[in-house]
């Protein structure tokens, strides 16, 4: 059954568009990974809204686990260890922990210098597919 993983980032008004040019650096960097059927970037349109949602499925939870343990995962996050929260925690590009939706998409593609994170808080929700549509399109 597919899981869904969203990760909820807080984002300063001026940061968001940097937030989403280090995921779009990234594009396809997971793609490969055993198990990923895919993911959105949404941008929150109320203009009193900061929290980005990075929405992921997998095929079930040991494929999102074994793409935190992967070495791409482990990897893309370290590029911005140290940056976040003053060294603390595991400082990815936007603050969240291990659990975290994406890689290095937040905190800097291959090879570039460390940079300071993007997001201020983030959080990990899980959630299964419990019923919907496809549509008519589809």
């Amino acid at each position: 059954m597919t899981v869904i993983k969203i990760n909820a980032i807080t984002v300063p008004a001026d940061s968001g568009d940097e937030l989403a040019h280090r995921f779009a650096a990234r594009a396809g960097a997971v793609d490969g990974q055993p198990g990923f059927e895919g993911f959105e970037l949404l941008k929150p349109t109320d203009a009193d809204r900061h929290v980005w949602l990075v929405v992921t499925r997998w095929k079930d939870e040991e494929s999102f686990q074994a793409w935190v343990s992967s070495d791409n995962f482990v990897e893309g996050h370290a590029r911005t260890a140290g940056a976040a929260q003053g060294g603390q925690g595991q400082g990815h590009g936007h603050g969240h922990d291990a659990a975290g939706a994406q890689a290095d998409a937040h905190g800097g593609a291959g090879g570039e210098a460390r940079r300071k994170p993007v997001g201020l808080s983030a959080e990990l929700w899980n959630y299964e597919v419990a019923g919907g549509s496809a549509g008519r399109g589809a």
